[in-house]
């Protein structure tokens, strides 16, 4: 019994590494699989939706008296410019065609290529979302937790309300309001997002960034912070009533040890929770920049839907589902290394 327990100590680092990688690698493909259907899909609408819309880019190109008397080869040779010419079917392999080769074709309003647009906006939306996620879990689970210690409280029925009352409010109601408020009253944050009139270099451009980045960031904050309070206040209620705090608590640990052992556990489900929240991030993301003026890809697709610029649109949707797609992705195959409940040996699957 002592060697057996010696070996299984022995061995027990290398087991736990290799069983979770094969754990991984053995759900990986068959997910993989799963989310090329799912992006499959996602090129057939991105190609469809923006063309359902009523009007093409000629519109756009032309003011709407112009626009109206173009013939109809003269509308083709205008689209042929932007390589939206020909029938649909030919279009949809043009698209394929350019994305297996890096190229989302040029974009309609800005006249530049639609990778190169996106590029340069890219970083403004990351650092949005970005700042928005750390703070929405920093403050999600630290006051879902806060709540749970003291659930049926008034303190705790206060703060439920309050956070089911702010996620009921749209975004951009809370955009404008802020921007009613901050900017138009009080005149502590610029109202416009984009930095091209402040011709700000060096530090001046980081705090022009930095006071354009506030109120968004507080907004898309307040928009997805719900979901994670809710799980992590649910999630800790449901460790509070295990048998294992009742033991140490008789064991007699302080309070602050019993209460880290329960939060540890409760912060397992909470990893895929913040994976997925980058998606509504994302989605929210597009409404926020919009009421704001911000630079990033929301403010993007909301010019090339005024523009009816597909191939812009089309490269803005493929860069948001990707981004989707990759944080569930990454969240399936990390779960199992995060919660030792996973981990099942293969003699027992």
């Amino acid at each position: 019994m002592i060697m057996r327990q010696a070996v299984i100590k022995h061995s027990l680092p290398h087991f736990c590494f290799r069983l979770p990688l094969n754990l991984m690698l053995r759900t990986s493909a068959s997910t993989l699989l799963q989310y090329s259907v799912t992006l499959l899909a996602v090129l057939v609408l991105n190609f469809t939706l923006p063309r359902l819309a009523p009007g093409d880019p000629a519109d756009y190109l032309f003011p709407p008296e112009l626009a109206g008397t173009l013939t109809p080869e003269q509308r083709e040779e205008l689209m042929a410019d932007f390589e939206l010419d020909g029938t649909t079917w030919s279009q949809f392999r043009r698209y394929i065609g350019g994305l297996a080769q890096g190229d989302l074709l040029l974009s309609v309003r800005y006249r530049q290529p639609v990778l190169d647009v996106l590029l340069e906006r890219l970083p403004w939306t990351l650092l949005l979302t970005g700042s928005s996620l750390l703070l929405t879990t920093t403050i999600g689970i630290g006051l879902g937790f806060w709540s749970a210690w003291r659930r049926g409280q008034i303190s705790d029925v206060s703060t439920l309300i309050t956070v089911l009352f702010i996620d009921a409010l749209p975004g951009f109601f809370v955009g404008m309001l802020f921007i009613l408020l901050f900017s138009v009253k009080l005149g502590w944050f610029p109202i416009i997002g984009s930095l091209a009139a402040s011709r700000a270099t060096g530090v001046e451009f980081w705090i022009e960034a930095a006071k354009r980045l506030v109120m968004p960031v507080v907004t898309l904050t307040l928009a997805t912070l719900a979901p994670v309070y809710l799980s992590a206040r649910a999630a800790l209620i449901s460790e509070i009533n295990e048998d294992y705090l009742l033991m140490a608590e008789a064991k007699g640990l302080a309070e602050r040890q019993i209460r880290r052992h329960a939060q540890r556990n409760a912060l397992l489900p909470l990893s895929s929770i913040v994976l997925l929240n980058i998606g509504t991030l994302v989605g929210g993301a597009t409404l926020i920049e919009t009421v704001f003026s911000y630079p990033g890809l929301g403010f993007v697709i909301f010019q090339g839907v005024a523009a009816r610029d597909y191939p812009l649109l089309q490269g803005a949707f493929l860069f948001m589902a990707l981004a989707v797609i990759g944080s569930n992705f990454i969240g399936g195959l990390l779960y199992p290394l995060l919660d030792p409940r996973l981990r099942t040996p293969a003699s027992n699957a």
